[in-house]
């Protein structure tokens, strides 16, 4: 192998860096198992709804297999939070299409928090304070440094988070109207086919701004670190005590030897 054919620490650590920062969005948006659970229920409802045009069957089985879902997700052990936020989406969705008697109605509470969720994306980048960077800092195990100490890692949270809001922005403004002038079966459906590929494009351009970031700073770490060091220094402090009183019980022994 030739001096080229080596990989270099810098090519070692940016592919960990990678690896990290692949990880870290598999953890924050669910990964494979976390898209089915969002998709699953509002395909459930538009399934049923097409075939017998009956909105309180299709909002029961939605609603159903989101609960069964996490009910999985106890017995398993895992992680909820995705599970259960489909569950609220779902609930959402269905008092309202129960008290309006639209079928439609059973999606306007995740579209309004489709457009909510893109205007926070937006203007927390013109804040200075992304909300990637909210999200995802606990993950990094950097928390809030990136704002101060790395804003390498702040530049590229802010372009996610602009990414994020004017894909999610873009979204709505295909729903909405869709919304207003379509029918249910037809929303239902081009909700469904825009579940995930915005989603994946989102979470795309993030891994993109993050991998060329400069790595995050483990604040964690960091602070482990400085526990241990105070606790040598206590360690230190109390050896140092130790001798000095033995050096005085030998000098006072010493007095009391003197004839």
């Amino acid at each position: 192998m030739t001096s080229l054919d080596k990989p270099t620490t810098e090519d070692t650590s940016a592919d960990d860096a990678r690896a990290v920062t692949e990880a870290a969005l598999f953890e924050a948006f669910g990964g494979v198992r976390g898209m089915v659970e969002t998709v699953l229920p509002g395909l459930l409802f538009v399934s049923i709804y097409t075939i017998n045009k009956n909105l309180h069957m299709a909002a029961i089985a939605a609603l159903a297999v989101s609960l069964a879902m996490v009910v999985v997700r106890l017995a398993r052990k895992d992680t909820v939070k995705h599970a259960f936020s489909g569950v609220f989406g779902v609930g959402f969705g269905v008092v309202f299409a129960m008290m309006t008697g639209n079928a439609k109605d059973f999606y306007l509470p995740g579209m309004l928090y489709t457009t909510g969720l893109a205007l926070a994306y937006i203007i927390t980048a013109m804040a200075g304070v992304p909300l990637i960077g909210l999200m995802l800092g606990p993950i990094f195990r950097e928390n809030l440094s990136w704002r101060t100490r790395n804003p390498g890692r702040k530049k590229a949270y802010t372009k996610a988070s602009w990414a994020w809001g004017l894909i999610l922005l873009g979204k709505s403004a295909i729903l909405f109207p869709l919304y207003w002038w379509a029918d249910t079966t037809q929303l239902g459906w081009v909700l469904v086919a825009l579940k995930i590929p915005p989603f994946l494009l989102a979470v795309y351009l993030t891994w993109v701004f993050l991998a060329k970031a400069p790595p995050p700073i483990d604040v964690f770490a960091e602070m482990e670190a400085e526990e241990r060091a105070e606790e040598e220094r206590r360690a230190a402090r109390e050896q140092e005590k130790e001798l000095r009183a033995e050096d005085d019980d030998e000098t006072t022994t010493g007095r009391h030897r003197r004839p």
